[in-house]
């Protein structure tokens, strides 16, 4: 069985470049990757289009526009309080307001419930699909199409509030075992918890299948929020 090649995903900060600006737009794909440097396109068509905009088409690459926030500033520490004077004879039992302390800094949201994966099938071996699991565009594992059932802990992948999960399903080549839509690959995530050594998913956030009857590959993104 051949393994199934891998997608090549390209970030590209929405930056604005005068020399392209002169030379008119680069689009791979449909996507602008101005100011993109030290790329190599495999199997690629390039085109150039009446306004001097070069196409570049290949199959297999994907680019995607990030906008890029500039960091702000740290504000600019208030200068420190002068103490309060000594008292005086004329002060004597007269009363003063306590100086109020400074602020404490806030403390970073953290992640306070556990999150795990946790795989399904009917018959391991019978979908012919394998499924890639991406946390925030970075590549967690591979879930196995033969493989007995999986449990794991994905809390340290994720960050406080929202994340990106993306599960691209690939169906192997050559003969199928079985066409039946009654086998199935599930793939569900969610808050749990461990205990016995067992795996409880208490809240189910994301699910996510594919059947024997199924015959192309696949991809689904979702957000994951966490609390």
């Amino acid at each position: 069985m051949s393994r199934p090649s891998v997608r090549i995903a390209l970030t590209v900060a929405a930056t604005l470049v005068p020399m392209w600006a002169l030379a008119g737009s680069v689009f791979l794909n449909g996507v602008n990757i101005d100011g993109v440097k030290g790329q190599r396109f495999e199997k690629a068509t390039v085109r150039i289009d009446a306004e001097g905009n070069v196409h570049i088409d290949a199959p297999g690459y994907a680019a995607r526009v990030t906008t890029v926030t500039p960091t702000p500033a740290p504000a600019a520490k208030p200068p420190p309080t002068a103490p309060p004077p000594a008292a005086g004879p004329l002060d004597a039992g007269v009363a003063t307001a306590p100086v109020p302390a400074a602020a404490t800094a806030p403390v970073p949201g953290r992640i306070t419930q556990r999150y795990w994966l946790v795989t399904e099938q009917t018959t391991p071996g019978m979908t012919d699909f394998d499924i890639d699991v991406y946390v925030n565009s970075r590549w967690v594992r591979r879930l196995r199409n033969n493989e007995e059932q999986v449990a794991q802990d994905i809390t340290r992948e994720l960050r406080p509030g929202a994340n990106a999960v993306t599960l691209i399903a690939r169906k192997a080549q050559g003969s199928r075992r079985s066409t039946s839509a009654s086998n199935v690959f599930k793939v569900i995530i969610g808050e749990g918890n461990e205990g016995g050594g067992n795996v409880m998913i208490d809240t189910p956030l994301i699910r996510f299948q594919k059947t024997a009857a199924d015959a192309q590959d696949a991809t689904e993104e979702f957000t994951l929020t966490t609390r």
